[in-house]
This record gives structure tokens, sequence and C-alpha cells, in this order.
């Protein structure tokens, strides 16, 4: 799968030990920053990340950030995004199977490694299970885009 990952400041320790990791499992992967320590503001990675997504240059995103919430909510102001935090194996998967996430916000300050390990995991292993119900669920969330955008 080819995946577009980005991080802030409080972001980037963990950022580059996911990337091996996914690397590991024969994911490709766009790094679109930060690229250092330095302060930067999470809105401005959110949205290449997301860009990144609705674009089609990757397939999901995934963001980390301090706690994930900032991020999480930079990510879902963008049409066509449907992002969450992953802080649980089983939301990490679930997201994905009903929801269709194709973004994933992380804490750096919430998770450690290990479990950034498992959460990645199952993110990327989870399919949109397309039941008539999640299907109906999921383009009801892209109307509200419509309506936001008009």
């Amino acid at each position: 799968m080819k995946l577009v990952i980005g991080s802030d400041h409080a972001g980037f320790p963990l950022k580059q030990y996911v990337i091996d990791y996914l690397r590991e499992l024969g994911h490709e992967i766009e790094d679109i920053g930060s690229y250092d320590p330095s302060p930067v503001d999470f809105p401005v990675i959110a949205g290449k990340v997301c860009d990144g997504v609705t674009a089609g240059m990757a397939e999901r995103g995934l963001l980390i950030c301090g706690t994930g919430v900032g991020a999480v909510i930079a990510a879902n102001k963008r049409a066509g995004i449907r992002a969450s935090i992953g802080h649980d194996v089983h939301s990490a998967h679930q997201g994905v199977e009903h929801d269709d996430v194709n973004v994933m916000c992380i804490g750096a300050q919430i998770v450690g490694p290990w479990l950034a390990r498992d959460l990645v995991r199952a993110y990327v292993e989870a399919s949109f299970d397309a039941t008539e119900d999640h299907v109906r669920r999921v383009g009801m969330l892209d109307e509200f885009d419509k309506q936001r955008s008009s």
C-alpha cells in the first residue's frame, strides 16, 4: 500500500520508527515532513497529508503529533477525509472496516513505539467492509462534505 505520512515536531521522534516499520512490511511511504524537531504548525502538515490522500498520491495517510487531537481536527476539515485517532488496535482497524477511515492520527505522547507498530499494522491491514449499511453511512459523511462546501 502507498501511504503518506507526516508529523509535527512532537511526533517527529516516533515518525521515523513508524516509517521504518511500514517499509519492513512492504509499504511504500511518502514522508511529507517535518524533517527535524524544529517547531512546526500541525495544520500545515495535516493539510499536506490530506492533499496526498485526496489527490490519489497515496491510498491512506498517517499523522503523528503530540496527542493526535489537533491532527484529527485539522484532517477532518478537509473534504474527502475521514480521519480518526488511533490509540487502540480495535479502533485502528474497525475505523477502516466500518467508516472507511483514510487518515489515522497517532499521539506520540500517548502511545509508545511498540503500540504504534500494532496500531499502524491494524490500520494498513484493514479494508472497508462495503456492506449496505457501511456504504450508506459513509455516503452520508460524503454529503456532509458537499454541504460544507456550498
